[in-house]
């Protein structure tokens, strides 16, 4: 590559990286606001007098708002303008945030959490598809997607630091106010240093029964997880009835996309066995991974009596790992051994923490029983999930990235979700059946954390089972020299 092209280069790289750090700050304000509010709950309920069902849905109304349209938003993004779609998510999170933060009554605070939802899925959802159509030389596309995911990975760790901060000094109220400023800075900062960018058009995907098939199947789902489930149990009528109704409504989606003459999901995207392999993983490894933040502060707070800024301080170790694998080294072990061969070991380091965790005792302590464990995952994550996102990414063609963006976010909230309610449901189970035999609490608590860690540990074995059986070892990336040209074309087209 001559100097001229080098010094034409420079100042479009400089942008990239500028951009990325204001797509990855959009990211973090969506990732922090769920670990956040969890901290601030019992504040909520105390303050606006929630009865313990009626609280859930300050979590609920989100989750089912977010998980429903993740989909339906990276899709948008491909069709309009992911520029476009993840704009407008920060004006809608954004204002809801405001209205959260004023929220004087119940029915308030839920609609607006709600809303917020909505703008979460549209922020997020057109993330990694704007991502890879930035970077498409890929040792530059590998270390970008490796900060994606240490933020979307690490964020919930530092929520539950931010959020224990501002409940005890200030009030709950401002865990939603804080997000404002971030909103209209990040906001204005997207439409100054973000490309315009055009989508294929409505009249290539308008497909609304498709729209709306996939919209309710997901939030059905979504809310069989979190409502019926948590509420009634796996066995109940309701959670039957609900779960019966969510897949056939995903039935119908799927027959409806097979004959749509312009589907609003191409359905050739789940042909590649990287890119499906990669997405059911993801479901697997974030469900165990999300019970080891559940429980692990769980344990923390109910057992060995941490207040909830203690309890963020603990995981931080977790943080610290993983981003320093993330943004250093995942990168250039994708591009030296490839993403499967990178992920293997990562999920393996998962599962050896977890399986630490399942021995914790009822007098443990941090730096014998807790500490060693969030070193392990923070060094499996920080392995593991820029190499995941490498690989549910591999198949997206620029016309599909926002809709495989989507997919692999819409995997990750079916899995946290999935998770915490079969982990949830398990260790209360083992808890009650401890307690009626007449073992203390701290004792009861804690054997069921240990059989809900051993499921846990099982998801991310099973994770890696599917990728020994299903992923495909990809070929290996040319040559740097090699790829430079079409990385110029790339952006001088952009």
């Amino acid at each position: 590559m001559s100097q001229e092209t080098a010094l034409l280069r420079a100042p479009a790289a400089r942008s990239r990286w500028t951009a990325l750090v204001v797509l990855c700050t959009g990211v973090l304000m969506i990732v922090l606001d769920v670990t956040v509010v969890n901290v601030a709950l019992p504040a909520i309920q105390s303050d606006l007098r929630f009865s313990p069902s009626g609280l859930a849905w300050v979590v609920n109304a989100y989750l089912i708002a977010f998980g429903g349209l993740l989909l339906l938003a990276g899709r948008l993004g491909d069709l309009v303008s992911r520029r476009g779609v993840f704009v407008a998510g920060l004006a809608v999170f954004t204002t809801a945030s405001l209205i959260c933060g004023l929220s004087q009554s119940q029915a308030m605070l839920v609609a607006a959490r709600f809303v917020q939802g909505v703008g979460g899925a549209l922020t997020s959802a057109v993330v990694l598809g704007m991502i890879v159509t930035m970077f498409p030389e890929p040792r530059e596309q590998a270390k970008a997607i490796g900060v994606y995911a240490f933020v979307a990975s690490a964020g919930g760790s530092i929520g539950l630091i931010v959020g224990g901060v501002l409940t005890e000094a200030l009030s709950w109220h401002w865990i939603f106010f804080v997000n404002v400023p971030i909103g209209v800075i990040t906001a204005a900062l997207a439409l100054r240093v973000l490309q315009p960018d055009r989508g294929l058009g409505l009249h290539r995907g308008a497909d609304v029964p498709g729209a709306v098939l996939v919209t309710a199947s997901l939030m059905l789902a979504v809310y069989t997880i979190v409502d019926p489930v948590a509420v009634d149990g796996w066995g109940s009528g309701r959670t039957l009835i609900c779960g019966a109704g969510a897949l056939v409504l995903l039935l119908a989606f799927v027959a409806r996309e097979t004959t749509a003459r312009n589907p609003l999901i191409p359905l050739r995207i789940f042909r590649s066995r990287n890119v499906s392999g990669a997405n059911l993983i993801q479901v697997l490894s974030v469900a165990g991974m999300f019970g080891m933040f559940f429980l692990g502060a769980l344990y923390l707070q109910r057992v060995l009596g941490y207040d909830a800024l203690s309890t963020g301080l603990a995981f931080l170790p977790v943080t610290v790992v993983m981003g320093a694998l993330s943004l250093r080294y995942s990168e250039r072990l994708v591009m030296r051994f490839g993403a499967r061969a990178t992920l293997l070991p990562g999920l393996a380091l998962i599962v050896a923490g977890l399986a630490l965790l399942t021995r914790l005792p009822v007098d443990g302590g941090y730096v014998r029983d807790v500490l060693p464990t969030m070193v392990l995952l923070g060094t499996g994550a920080g392995v593991c999930f820029p190499a995941l996102m490498n690989l549910a990414m591999s198949g997206a063609t620029p016309s599909d990235a926002g809709l495989a963006s989507g997919l692999v976010n819409t995997t990750a909230q079916v899995g946290g979700a999935l998770g915490l309610a079969v982990l949830a449901t398990v260790a209360a189970a083992r808890t009650d059946g401890r307690l009626s035999d007449g073992a203390s609490a701290a004792a009861a608590l804690t054997d069921g954390y240990r059989l809900a860690l051993v499921i846990a540990a099982g998801l991310v074995v099973a994770a890696i089972a599917v990728a020994l059986t299903v992923l495909r070892p990809e070929r290996a990336p040319a040559p740097a020299t090699a790829r430079e040209p079409v990385a110029v074309c790339c952006e001088a087209a952009a």
